[in-house]
Parts: C-alpha cells; structure tokens; sequence
C-alpha cells in the first residue's frame, strides 16, 4: 500500500497550499503535494520514482503522468500511472485512468474507464524481431 504509513516518500519537494492556484503545466521529480488547485498537465520524470499526492482539499483540471500516484481529492482529466496508483476514499476521478498497479478504496469514483497496461520488461541477450508485415497489390488489366 502506497500511503502515509507505508510508502511515504519521507517529505515532498513541492507544496501546492490550499490558498493557491497554479495554472500551467507543472513539470517536476521527487514528491509533490496538492492541497490547492492546478489548471494544467502534472508531468513527472518517467525515470524516477516521483509521486504525487492529491489531498482530499485538492483539484486538479488537466492530465496526470507520473511513476506513483495517491489521490483523495478531484482530479478532471486522465491519469497515467506506470507504477502504482492509489484512490483514496474521497477521490473523483473524471477522466480515465491507465495504471500497472491499483489500489481502490471503498468510496472513490472514477467516472471514465479504468486501463490495466502491463509493465514493460526489456529481454537480456535477445534481440526484438521486427514485425513482418505481407503487401498484396492486385493491378487490373483490361
């Protein structure tokens, strides 16, 4: 379970106060806590192990991409997780989330669809085949 008393990063980078609204993109690593209101894209570095925290206080209006995502707040707009996604009990989610690993807790809405995506595995030693692909013309002769 991803949440405060297991998984908790320890303290988070950034702070969107509950008296604030960004609106823009916000491009980020490392943890970001959202008690305000965000207008815009939340983008993580897909190579590190970034996590962001929506608070039940907490909206945002825009797509999601990041590794681990909690949510207890609104979110408008679909959310992409690669790692590991929680809705807490207060979470609405209007738009559809893509995720590898889920956790639901009784009480969250999801008002979209919810995408399972494997996680990828790069082989050792071997080499991807290139897909074949067979063209077939037919010309006509009168």
């Amino acid at each position: 379970m991803l949440n405060s008393k297991n998984k908790n990063p320890g303290h988070y980078d950034t702070l969107i106060s509950s008296k604030s609204e960004i609106v823009g993109d916000v491009h980020f690593s490392g943890g970001l806590h959202i008690d305000g209101k965000i207008r815009g894209n939340i983008i993580a570095d897909d190579q590190s192990s970034a996590v962001v925290r929506i608070s039940e206080t907490g909206i945002v209006e825009g797509e999601i991409k990041a590794p681990n995502i909690i949510i207890n707040g609104q979110v408008i707009g679909n959310v992409h997780s690669h790692q590991h996604i929680e809705l807490a009990k207060k979470a609405v989610v209007n738009g559809d989330v893509y995720y590898t690993m889920m956790e639901m807790v009784m009480g969250a809405q999801v008002n979209g669809s919810l995408i399972h995506q494997t996680a990828e595995k790069p082989r050792k030693g071997r080499k991807q085949k290139e897909p074949v692909v067979d063209v077939v013309a037919e010309t006509k002769v009168d």
